[in-house]
C-alpha cells in the first residue's frame, strides 16, 4: 500500500508538530486513511460512508453495547 503525501491533521490537534494529531488523508474518492501522528506507520483504511456513520454514532452518543450511549467529550 502506497501512503498519500497529502495528510490534514484534525482540528482538535494542538496546532504544533508534536505527537498528538489525528491525520487522515484522501486515497482515493472512496478510499480514506486515518492515523495517529505518533504511529504514522499504522494506518486505518476505510469508506467515506462507514466513517461518517461512526463519527455521527460518537457525536450523537449513539455508539455503544446493546444501546449503551457514549457521551461525548465535554469541550467547555
Amino acid at each position: 500500500m502506497t501512503t498519500p503525501d497529502n495528510w490534514q491533521k484534525s482540528t482538535y490537534s494542538d496546532g504544533g508538530d508534536g505527537n498528538d494529531c489525528l491525520e487522515l488523508a484522501s486515497a482515493t474518492p472512496t478510499t480514506l486513511h486515518l492515523r495517529e501522528s505518533d504511529t504514522p506507520t499504522t494506518i486505518l483504511t476505510t469508506a467515506p460512508a462507514p466513517l461518517t456513520h461512526f463519527l455521527c454514532s460518537i457525536r450523537t452518543g449513539t455508539l455503544g453495547i446493546a444501546g449503551v450511549g457514549v457521551l461525548p467529550p465535554d469541550r467547555s
